[in-house]
């Protein structure tokens, strides 16, 4: 064979090779509610990277989208159907829409497929099954947590606060003794509406029940029945009273966590994914052990008891069902089956996912995490849980005015429960 024909050929080859290439070149979109350096994010952008390694061809695209946008931003999607490829949503009741349309996968029978199903972990999957109705596993996990109140240690100590409080009674008295010594009882993340709405949720579940919120859906207890009516009563006296500061609702959820450091407020309402925060030792300046835990104090007369936790596995994932192919698998099997050890490696969280090396000095705070996740013996859902998607923007959009006083509690829950009513009839 002639040197020519040799060279033809391997010219020929390398074509043929640059074509095979270009054509499994792919472009996913990720549409997320984190901003690019945010744990979640940056975990999915990081992973992605080490795969672009040896992958080139394989990009992503990324948006930001405003938590309190993102279900309007993927209906808006869903009717056009471009949905993306990956993106974040509610699990709970918003997912069944995309389920019942046949438009998110299958994650269930893909990681199956995948051999990477064991890498899930099972009381998330658990979980995530239960708020989809048990219609299936259609979303992936991005934390597993429990929530609850965070505290800072020396505010405590300097209002005198041997230690934590085990019923509400308790819990208001030490909130007067902070004020009485001006410290701020409460911060929240106001101006991001939902950690308003898990304030009153920890009244709602000590009161009537970790059952509340899905028998109310269910109509089987009405939203404007007594409890439901006392729970945003309390919470607006709470803040009427100075509880939460001055413009709690102009509050953005770092400047809360920041505020609770520092010591300028004592206490925060916020679930377990808090840990990576709190490890970072740059930001955490009240220190490894200066901010401690405990779950929501018991209500005098309701059934709640301490080993009751509000559980949730964060916002999920969902990939398009109509834009996944090989492409999107490979990926998928690269980044969810480091997902765990990633997430524990760089923000010592847990995010739902099997640890297979886990470090051996893990951060105090995942550690206490860990701790509490073993104390749960019944799970509670969060706020907007079970809602549909418009009685959730309904109960956000009017959580803001409760807490400010421009709404009474009678009408807070009355809206809700016109939303629900109308969503469950819309069904039959």
């Amino acid at each position: 064979m002639s040197k020519r024909i040799v060279l033809l050929l391997v010219l020929f080859i390398a074509a043929v090779g640059l074509v095979g290439a270009q054509a499994k070149a792919k472009t996913i979109s990720y549409l997320s509610i984190w901003p690019e350096t945010s744990d979640n994010s940056k975990l999915i952008i990081d992973l992605t990277k080490e795969y672009q390694a040896t992958h080139p061809n394989f990009k992503m695209d990324f948006e930001l989208v405003d938590t309190n946008s993102l279900q309007q931003k993927v209906k808006v999607l869903l009717a056009s159907d471009d949905l993306p490829d990956v993106f974040a949503y509610e699990s709970g009741t918003p997912i069944l829409e995309l389920i019942d349309a046949g438009k998110i996968v299958d994650i269930e029978k893909a990681f199956k497929d995948l051999g990477i199903y064991d890498y899930l972990d099972a009381g998330a999957v658990s979980l995530l099954k239960r708020l989809a109705s048990n219609k299936g596993l259609y979303d992936l996990p991005l934390g597993m947590n429990v929530e609850g109140i965070w505290y800072n240690k020396k505010d405590f100590a300097a209002a005198g606060i041997a230690a934590p409080p085990k019923t509400w009674d308790e819990l208001m008295a030490d909130c007067d003794k902070l004020k009485a010594k001006g410290i701020q009882p409460f911060t929240a993340g106001g101006k991001d509406k939902w950690p308003l709405s898990r304030v009153l949720n920890m009244y709602v579940l000590r009161k009537i029940g970790v059952d509340a919120m899905e028998k109310g859906v269910a109509g089987k207890l009405s939203f404007t029945d007594p409890a439901f009516i006392e729970s945003a009563k309390v919470v607006q006296d709470m803040a009427k009273k100075g509880y939460f500061g001055v413009g709690i609702t102009t509050v953005d959820y770092a400047t809360a966590a920041d505020t609770l450091f520092s010591g300028k407020a004592a206490m925060l309402y916020n679930g377990s994914w808090f840990a990576g925060d709190l490890n970072d030792t740059a930001r955490n300046v009240a220190g490894p052990d200066g901010i401690g835990f405990f779950n929501i104090p018991l209500v005098k007369g309701g059934p709640g008891k301490l080993d009751d936790y509000s559980v949730n596995c964060g916002t999920i994932l969902c990939l398009s069902k109509a834009k996944y192919d090989a492409s999107t698998a490979d990926w998928v099997k690269y980044v969810f089956t480091r997902m765990g050890d990633q997430a524990m490696k760089e923000f010592g969280a847990i995010k739902g996912y099997k640890v297979t090396n886990a470090k051996a000095d893990l951060p105090g705070y995942t550690k206490l995490v860990q701790a509490e996740l073993k104390k749960v013996k019944t799970a509670g859902l969060w706020f907007e849980a079970n809602f549909d998607s418009k009685t959730s923007q309904v109960a956000q959009d009017n959580i803001q005015a409760l807490f400010m006083g421009t709404i009474t509690p009678e009408q807070y829950w009355k809206d809700i429960d016109s939303a629900n009513k109308e969503y469950q009839a819309s069904k039959k």
